[in-house]
């Protein structure tokens, strides 16, 4: 029997070292980490949501997510993808569903979706609703906004995500995201204290992927780094362009246009 992007995924996670994953935000971008030596692809709602025109939290229109995700996973059809839907983009776990279901129709094999300063009790709820319909197979990503949002007194943090973690898997959660989590210490006592792979996001500071990885971290996110340092040089470069009309800048160190185009070649349409 062949195994599937399902099982590779998860197998993924159990690794000794993290699984990273360099967020992308369309087919262009899968292709180029691809070709980097990317093992699986994921996305960043951030830089999705900017890539098309339209402000991050939970304002993308579904049409386009799942336009999105059938791209990505067609640019990649040699690697997992996972798919971050945000908090689901409803408050009802049955809507919640059956969005995923259709996500999962695209190809995708995981899907992240996050607390936000939303009730735990309710990503639960949309956990377990995903889980009875899609089955044992989809990696869901729990990411909980504790530390992003700081919904609980900085001493008290990991503990508040170790508890909304037991809720959460408890759903069915197949792993545990706290955005934004830094501290050694913390990071360790979650990973000790939870029964998923924990992942965490690049942030200044954060301990390199080896070092991680003692601390019990499974999976490395970029999250919307990448997007970020691209819109700010692009803004740079495009600004002074407007105002001076001068064309070396934005030639300089430029990656080939016959390399850009030769890594987008053969791409399925």
């Amino acid at each position: 029997m062949s195994i599937t992007h399902f099982e590779t995924f998860h197998a993924l996670h159990r690794g000794n070292s993290p699984l990273i994953l360099c967020n992308v935000w369309d087919g262009g971008s899968a292709r180029m980490m691809r070709s980097l030596g990317a093992k699986a692809i994921a996305t960043t709602s951030a830089g999705l949501a900017w890539a098309l025109g339209v402000a991050d939290g939970n304002k993308l229109p579904v049409d386009l997510l799942l336009h999105a995700a059938a791209t990505i996973v067609r640019a990649v059809p040699d690697l997992p993808v996972s798919i971050d839907m945000e908090a689901g983009y409803s408050d009802d776990p049955a809507a919640v569903a059956d969005l995923a279901q259709r996500i999962v129709a695209t190809g995708v094999v995981g899907v992240n979706i996050e607390d936000g300063a939303g009730a735990p009790d309710l990503l639960a709820a949309k956990i377990a609703a995903i889980r009875a319909a899609v089955g044992p197979g989809l990696f869901i990503n729990a990411r909980t906004d504790v530390y992003l949002r700081g919904l609980a007194p900085a001493g008290e943090r990991a503990a508040e995500v170790v508890r909304r973690g037991a809720l959460y898997t408890g759903a069915g959660a197949s792993g545990l995201f706290p955005a934004d989590v830094t501290a050694p210490q913390e990071i360790k006592y979650i990973a000790d204290n939870i029964n998923v792979p924990l992942n965490v996001m690049a942030r200044p500071g954060l301990l390199p992927a080896a070092d991680l990885a003692t601390l019990g971290v499974r999976r490395l996110s970029a999250g919307s780094a990448l997007p970020e340092q691209l819109w700010g040089r692009v803004a740079a470069l495009g600004g002074a362009f407007l105002r001076d009309g001068i064309s070396d800048p934005i030639c300089a160190d430029p990656m080939p246009y016959g390399q850009i185009n030769a890594l987008m070649a053969g791409a399925p349409a």
